[in-house]
């Protein structure tokens, strides 16, 4: 196994207040900071975007994989993607279905990336396609609103029945504003369940949030990613072009109420003292303030600001999916007693693949959590 021990330092970059980590992941975002728009177009090229939608395609997704495909490409690879997305105004011009649109069609990519080197990983269909939201989206029209306890127990409920089928690396990704209640199922599921893998949430915008600069800050963006805007717009016109019409597309501003500085934006691109979820009454709710849907500039948008944090994002799920098969190889989990309080003994039926002789589902493990 290889040694990702980080190295001391940082990579400098020519932006003043930019810095990238000596470690593989720093190495990673800054060769895609340094690329030339060709090799832009070569690395998405590799993951086959811009491509249509894949989620009725047989192959793709569990559900759309014969049970034996899915059983042999998971002893090659029991890593499982849960893209999570929701049902959300994002103005005239886009489909409510967006940030699940948008979630889907990267991981698409990375499968396809994948499978080009003979081990695919898995995917599967978002366990809803509806979401959580903070209080300020309460009320807009197209804005389909899920209760925080529903949606955490059905990604509870998702978890604990793909590591019953032999999928202990649950990654899900996430491209909806209700981050907290994904930490906190992944929180609660460990809890309650006390098993070994590896379960981890990424708010995919953030993990490449230094793509989304602006231009006064050295990126390619004319305003701060928002909702609806110059940024999520563009990425719809490079994933899904089909789905958006520009003629329809506004601009807005959103009203806040406070000096600017306090909140971060939505990618928490500044690093300021707290994220936009950790607050309300600091803004005007959507349907008083910007009813179109729509919050920043949308008629800036073109596919071509999208590329490069579609590139990162695809190199960085790349990335953490082989550093994860290089420590943890297909069949593998964690230490059991490092990362449990469950002795490796009592754990040895239920580890075992799937339906083979010994095995034991994990629905008959006694629990020992909350």
């Amino acid at each position: 196994m290889k040694d990702y021990k980080p190295n001391n330092g940082f990579l400098v970059t020519s932006i003043p207040d930019l810095l990238f980590e000596n470690n593989p992941v720093g190495r990673m975002k800054k060769e895609v900071w340094d690329a030339s728009d060709a090799e832009i177009d070569a690395i998405l090229g590799d993951y086959g975007i811009p491509s249509p939608p894949e989620l009725g395609k047989r192959g793709t997704y569990i559900q759309t994989t014969p049970r034996h495909e899915v059983i042999e490409n998971r002893r090659k690879n029991d890593i499982v993607f849960v893209p999570i997305g929701c049902t959300e105004n994002h103005g005239a011009h886009n489909p409510s279905g967006m940030d699940t649109l948008f979630v889907t069609q990267i991981l698409e990519g990375v499968r396809r990336y994948t499978a080009k080197r003979g081990n695919p990983c898995s995917l599967v269909w978002t366990p809803t396609t509806y979401g959580c939201h903070p209080y300020h989206h309460m009320g807009l029209p197209g804005t389909i609103m899920l209760e925080e306890d529903v949606m955490r127990h059905l990604l509870m409920d998702v978890m604990l029945g793909l590591w019953n089928d032999g999928f202990r690396k649950i990654i899900m990704i996430n491209n909806h504003g209700h981050l907290w209640v994904l930490e906190s199922a992944v929180q609660e599921f460990q809890k309650k369940y006390q098993l070994p893998g590896y379960f981890r949430v990424i708010d995919w915008h953030r993990a490449v949030r230094e793509f989304f600069r602006t231009t006064d800050r050295g990126g390619g963006f004319d305003s701060d990613f928002c909702h609806a805007d110059e940024a999520e717009t563009s990425l719809g016109l490079l994933l899904y072009p089909d789905m958006v019409d520009m003629e329809y597309a506004v601009d807005t501003q959103q009203e806040a109420f406070l000096p600017p500085g306090h909140m971060d934006t939505s990618v928490d691109s500044y690093g300021r003292t707290s994220r936009w979820s950790e607050a309300e009454g600091h803004i005007g709710i959507e349907l008083a303030s910007t009813p179109e849907g729509v919050v920043g500039l949308a008629t800036h948008a073109t596919d071509q600001k999208a590329k490069r944090p579609v590139a990162a994002i695809c190199r960085y799920l790349t990335l953490l999916h082989d550093h994860i098969l290089e420590t943890w190889p297909a069949g593998t989990v964690p230490p059991i007693e490092k990362v449990t309080l469950r002795k490796a003994k009592d754990m040895e039926p239920y580890l075992k693949e799937p339906q083979s002789e010994g095995w034991e589902s994990v629905y008959s493990l006694p629990r020992i959590g909350f």
